[in-house]
Parts: structure tokens; sequence; C-alpha cells
């Protein structure tokens, strides 16, 4: 797979053009055979593509992702088109206005929209199992999960159809489906990237996030979307590493990757692990259940039958609870933060274990067989609730099934997560290999 980087500089030469590039990857989309694509939106990535050659004919500068072909989950307003979130009940609904602030910032650098994704309905759920769209199936094994609620971004990216992506992550949604597929995926510390113009699931921890196959493409494309470029730091990352409930319901590999990255690194344990996850729960509930309580009062049946129960559920949660589960965030982000406050990069898993079958969507938690679509995210909800910044990154495990870890920075330490990974990397312990008849990319 060719990287963005690679594609920008081939376009920004004319060793190719952007509109090649854009339709060998349309025609990549349409034949797609992970469930991961929604929509391809042939006319407009073309129209994106001749501005961006005609710009580079002109001698203009058609910016650092000049060419660059790429996709968004379907939560992403694209201009002309409803936004469904997932839900066949909106494909019907009025159209957008304009695109959302991130799809604007990357049109504006000279990338091409392409396509959008797959996702759980309304993002509720870390498996990619939809009933209108279908089960978004990993590359790396089509018969097993690409996980969520992020899937589509993630599966596309791993079978090598766009070099980006663009999803969402509210308690792990990006984090799950980059550790299932093998790729990076970013969990930006808060308010760091743009929200405007997605749809929402639960405002106090919605983020959106890229995922890249490459470390440096990640960069780029964070760099873009925030505005600003985030460099690796300059001095070497203080290191701890996670105990406690991070060290269970873990992949041995991943146990085994955390100790020789940082073999001397203190094992902290965060304070109320199990209380965190649970606010969290609560939170996220309620706060989806009153984002949809007048819809689901007006046509329950419009919804996705596994995710309509949990939103009336979550609707029917006394706001008390709530804010008890807002008052213990508080209290907890001010612990956190003490304790973390002399390292710059926490070590934890991502995922608890490799990609679950479609068939079987278990998982052991607690030695206890647990439905995969709502516990998978059992290491990302704690951090998601500190409000800590998250670099997922993928062991290196050529002819296994992916495992991520995630990188746990502090806001404004990008940086470090940034040095790190790209250490990591040059250690032969993470990196991203691309399952077995990935597409090439649009240049061959």
């Amino acid at each position: 797979m060719r990287t963005a980087s690679e594609i920008a500089a081939a376009v920004r030469s004319g060793e190719v053009s952007a509109c090649r590039v854009v339709s060998r990857t349309l025609d990549a989309l349409a034949a797609d055979q992970h469930v991961a694509v929604t929509r391809v939106l042939a006319e407009r990535a073309m129209a994106e593509a001749a501005a961006v050659d005609a710009k580079r004919a002109l001698g203009g500068d058609p910016g650092p992702l000049a060419g660059v072909p790429y996709a968004v989950k379907d939560l992403f307003d694209v201009a002309g088109l409803p936004t469904t979130a997932g839900s066949a009940a909106r494909a019907a609904g009025p159209a957008a206005s304009a695109d959302a602030e991130a799809v604007r910032r990357l049109q504006a650098a000279g990338a091409v929209l392409c396509a959008t994704l797959n996702m759980d309905a309304f993002a509720y759920g870390f498996a990619t199992v939809n009933a209108d769209y279908g089960t978004t199936r990993n590359p790396h094994g089509s018969t097993r999960l690409a996980g969520g609620s992020s899937g589509g971004s993630a599966a596309a990216v791993a079978a090598g159809l766009v070099p980006f992506a663009l999803g969402s992550d509210t308690n792990g949604s990006v984090r799950i489906p980059a550790s299932l597929c093998g790729l990076y995926g970013l969990r930006p510390a808060r308010d760091d990237l743009p929200l405007r113009g997605t749809f929402p699931f639960a405002e106090s921890f919605d983020e959106i996030g890229p995922f890249a196959a490459s470390l440096d493409d990640l960069a780029l494309v964070w760099g873009v979307l925030r505005g600003e470029a985030v460099l690796p730091a300059g001095t070497a990352p203080r290191i701890a590493r996670l105990g406690g409930r991070f060290r269970e319901n873990a992949d041995p590999a991943q146990l085994a990757a955390i100790d020789a990255i940082a073999p001397d690194a203190p094992l902290i344990e965060l304070p109320d692990v199990a209380r965190a996850r649970s606010a969290a729960f609560v939170m996220t509930a309620y706060e989806g259940g009153q984002l949809h309580r007048d819809a689901l009062a007006e046509n329950p049946m419009a919804y996705d039958p596994a995710v309509r129960d949990r939103l009336i559920a979550g609707a029917l949660l006394p706001q008390a609870l709530y804010d008890e589960a807002r008052g213990f965030r508080a209290e907890h982000r001010a612990a956190i933060a003490t304790l973390i406050a002399d390292f710059d990069v926490l070590l934890a898993p991502s995922a608890p274990c490799a990609a679950p079958l479609i068939e079987d969507q278990l998982i052991l938690i607690d030695g206890v067989p647990s439905e995969a679509r709502s516990n998978l995210g059992i290491h990302t909800q704690p951090i998601t609730f500190t409000g800590l910044p998250v670099l997922a990154v993928p062991l290196k495990r050529p002819g296994q099934l992916p495992l991520g870890l995630q990188l746990i920075g502090k806001p404004g330490g990008e940086g470090a997560l940034l040095r790190l990974a790209t250490e990591l990397e040059d250690r032969g312990i993470t990196g991203v290999t691309m399952p077995e008849g990935a597409f090439a990319g649009g240049m061959t």
C-alpha cells in the first residue's frame, strides 16, 4: 500500500495525476469485500481530484495531502448527503448543508474524499455489527470482527482501500478497531480536533481521530486536522506501565510487549478503575438516551434492535445518577493528574484480545464468556474517562491476528507519544503488517 506521504509527493511532482490515483481507488472501494463502505462518492471525488490537478498545472501548491484519497465514518457531514450515523432511518433525512469541519480542512490540504464507511448504529458498540448495513469483516480474517464503532474506517485502511480514514472515539471506537485490524489510531486530548459537523453520541466523551497504516501518515493527518504539526518530543519520555485491572483480561503477547518496551518502568495502578468504567457507562448511556429520547418515542422500530434497547435504558436513567457520575469524573481526573505527574507515557493493552469470530461474538472477561460488543472496551473506557490523549499502536505480528497497545499521554504531550511510537517501530516491536491480498493503492 502506498502511504499518504508517497501519494502526495508523487502528485505534487507530476509523477502521477490525482485523477488517476482517485479513479483506481474508487474502483477498489466499489469492489469492497469487507462491508466497510456504505457510499462511494465517485462524482465528488473525481471533481476534487481534478481541482488538485488543475491547481498543480497552474503552478499552485496543491497541499500536503495532494491527491490522497480517504474516507470517513458515516457520521461526518458530507455536503449534499444525509448523515446516516449508521442508521438507515436517517438515509432519507435532510442533506447536510456543509461538510464537517474535519472534511473541510482535509480538502483544503488537497485530500480527496472518496467514500463513507460502516459503523455501529449511532456509534453504540465495539463491533460494527449493523442491522441496516451489515457486519464489517476484518481484512486479516473475513470470519472475524473488525471492531467498532469505527470498524468500517479501520477495515478500509487495513484492506489498503485508502491510506487513511477518519473515525470517532467515545469509549474506544478508534482504539478497538485499530487493535483488531492492526493499525495506528488516535484518540486526541479533549477538544484537540474539530467536532463540528459530526453526529454526536455522548458529548462528554466524543472525539474524532484518524486511522493510518503509517505512523508518518498519522502524524501528517493529525497535524492537518489540528492546524498545527505535532512533532516528536526531543527527550526520551518517562514511561510507566499500568497495573491492576490493566494486567488482567489481556493477551499474554500484549503484556510481554509492554514489559519488553520498558522492563524497568514502574508498575502503577490507577485508582477506582472499575468505578470509572461504570461511570463512563452511565454517562454514555444517559447522554445517548437523552439525545434520541424524542425519536425513540415517535418511532422506536426504526432503530437497530441491538442499539434501541440500550438507548431506551439510557433515556430512563435518573439525572441524579448521571450527576453523581459527572461529579466522580471531576474528582477522578484530578487524582489521575497527580498520580501520573512524573510520567510522559503510560502503557496499557487496547482491546483485551484478538478479533473475535463473527459467528461467536463472545470474549472471556474474568474467565466468563461475555458479549464482545460491549466488553471489548474494558481497557479503553477507563482511559476515556481521564480525558487523556491516546495513540493506539499495533504489535508487529506477521502471520498472526493483530493486537494493539495504548500509549497514553498528557494533554499537550502528544510529542512524547510520537517519539515512543517511532522508537518502538524502529525496535521492531510495533508496526503494521498488511493482510494478504490488500489493495496496493491508486498509483500502481
